[in-house]
C-alpha cells in the first residue's frame, strides 16, 4: 500500500498538481494508494506516522526537502519506507541519493527499486536528512527566502549568495569533533552533511554519501574579503574542499556553540546557542 503526502504549497502549487497527477497514475496502474495534503507546518509528520501505524509499506513525500524531512520524522522507528517525489524549490537531498527530478521517473524508482538503509542525523535531538550548518550558508538562505517571493529555481539562492558575499561577517565558534579537543575560531562556515548539496545546487560536501554511517564535517576558517569572489566561484563549482581555509573530516558527531547562533537545518532556520549533532546510520529506508 502506497500512501502519498503532498504539500500543496511546495513549488508554488506544484505539490498539489503532482499529488493529483500521482493519483491518476497510480489508478491507471491499479496500485492501491491513498493521497493526503498537508494543511500546516508539521502536519506531514503526523500524517506519515499515522500511515505507518496503519500498515503503509511506503509513504511518498510530494514536496521539497522540508516536506521530506517532516515525513521522515514520522517514519522514524517504523518499518515503513520513504519515497521522494520532488516538487519543491531545491530538492537537494534527492540529488545525493541519485533520484531523478522528473516526478514520473522518481515514482518509477519507488515502484521498481528496493528501499535501502539510509543514514539520517540528529541536531539537538531532532532528525535531519541532508545538512545542518551555521555561518555563510545561513546568511545565504535568509536572503534567498526573501527573494523567493519574486523568483524561482536557483535564482533566489544566487541572489542570497551575492548578498551574503558583501554583508556576512564570520562568527565566533567553539567546537569539538567526536569529543576531541575543543577549538575556538572565527569561522566562515561550519557544517555537518549527510547529503552533499544545499541551497538549490551548492555543493557543500562533494564526497558525501548517505549510507556510509558518517557525517562530512566542513569547517571553513575566516576568508579575507578580497579573496571572497574567487572562493565564491570555487563554491559554485563544487571546489570547497580545495580552499586553503577549509578543514574536512568524516566523523560520527560534532558539537559547536556561538551565542545567538542561527542554524540551517535542511533549509529551515532555527536559533540555538549550542548544536549537538550526531549520525544515525541506516535510520531510514528510502527507495533509491
Amino acid at each position: 500500500m502506497l500512501h502519498a503526502i503532498a504539500n500543496p504549497a511546495a513549488g508554488s502549487g506544484l505539490g498539489r498538481k503532482l499529488g493529483r497527477q500521482l493519483h491518476r497514475t497510480l489508478e491507471e496502474k491499479h496500485i492501491a494508494h491513498k493521497i493526503e495534503e498537508t494543511a500546516s507546518p508539521g502536519h506531514a509528520t503526523a500524517l506519515s506516522r499515522q500511515a505507518a501505524l496503519c500498515g503503509a509499506d511506503t509513504v511518498l513525500s510530494v514536496g521539497g526537502d522540508g516536506t521530506a524531512l517532516e515525513v521522515a520524522r514520522g517514519l522514524m522507528g517504523t518499518e515503513c519506507a520513504l519515497g521522494l517525489i520532488p516538487a519543491g524549490t531545491g530538492n537537494d537531498f534527492r540529488k545525493t541519493l541519485g533520484i531523478s527530478k522528473d516526478p514520473d521517473e522518481a515514482l518509477e524508482t519507488v515502484l521498481t527499486k528496493k528501499a535501502l538503509p539510509t543514514d539520517a542525523g540528529l541536531i539537538n535531538g531532532e532528525l535531519f536528512l541532508n545538512e545542518i550548518g551555521s555561518g555563510f550558508d545561513v546568511a545565504v538562505l535568509d536572503y534567498a527566502n526573501k527573494a523567493k517571493k519574486y523568483c524561482k529555481g536557483l535564482l533566489p539562492y544566487l541572489y542570497g549568495v551575492l548578498c551574503a558575499l558583501f554583508r556576512f561577517r564570520p562568527i565566533p565558534v567553539t567546537y569539538q569533533i567526536d569529543g576531541g579537543p575543543q577549538q575556538k575560531k572565527d569561522l566562515f562556515v561550519i557544517a555537518a552533511a549527510n547529503g552533499g548539496i544545499i541551497g538549490g545546487g551548492i555543493v557543500i560536501a562533494p564526497d558525501a554519501k548517505a549510507d556510509d554511517g558518517l557525517l562530512d564535517i566542513i569547517i571553513v576558517d575566516k576568508i579575507k574579503r578580497y579573496k571572497l569572489p574567487l572562493r565564491l566561484i570555487g563554491l559554485l563549482r563544487g571546489k570547497i574542499l580545495s580552499f586553503p581555509e577549509t578543514h574536512f573530516v568524516r566523523a560520527s558527531s560534532l558539537s559547536f556553540s556561538s551565542p545567538g547562533m542561527r542554524l540551517n537545518v535542511d533549509g529551515e532556520m532555527i536559533t540555538a546557542d549550542t548544536a549537538q549533532v550526531e549520525i544515525l546510520p541506516g535510520a531510514l529506508k528510502i527507495h533509491r
